[in-house]
């Protein structure tokens, strides 16, 4: 009887342990991909990132959009521990799909302290 108290105990403890452990590395602001690994799908923005007057590239462009299809996550993404990094001006990227021409932008959105014109 002891050991079967035991395994139930231990089964239940499993159980917790997977669901708080799904909480925490689940449904973030980019599903279940990390802000600072997504950071690195936008190295073709890394100079558009750090000086208002460089060329957007239309790679960058690609993956603002991608990525701009949640502003929850392009927002993680531009404010990074990679992206700080990086160099990445947060001034100056949150201005980069406006600078791309993305109609479908989220214009206004909060991210922290700035807002995507």
């Amino acid at each position: 009887m002891e050991m079967k108290k035991l395994f139930y105990i231990g089964g239940v403890l499993a159980v917790l342990a997977i669901a708080s452990f799904n909480e925490a590395f689940g449904a973030g602001e980019c599903g279940k991909a990390n802000p600072n690994m997504e950071a690195l799908k936008l190295i073709p923005c890394a100079s558009a990132a750090q000086d208002a007057n460089a060329p957007v590239s239309s790679k960058c462009c690609a993956q603002v959009k991608t990525l701009g299809q949640n502003p929850k996550c392009l927002c993680a993404v531009m404010l990074s521990d990679t992206a700080k990094i990086s160099g990445v001006d947060p001034n100056i990227a949150i201005t980069i799909p406006k600078r791309c021409n993305l109609a479908d932008r989220p214009v206004g959105y909060k991210c922290g302290p700035y807002t995507l014109p």
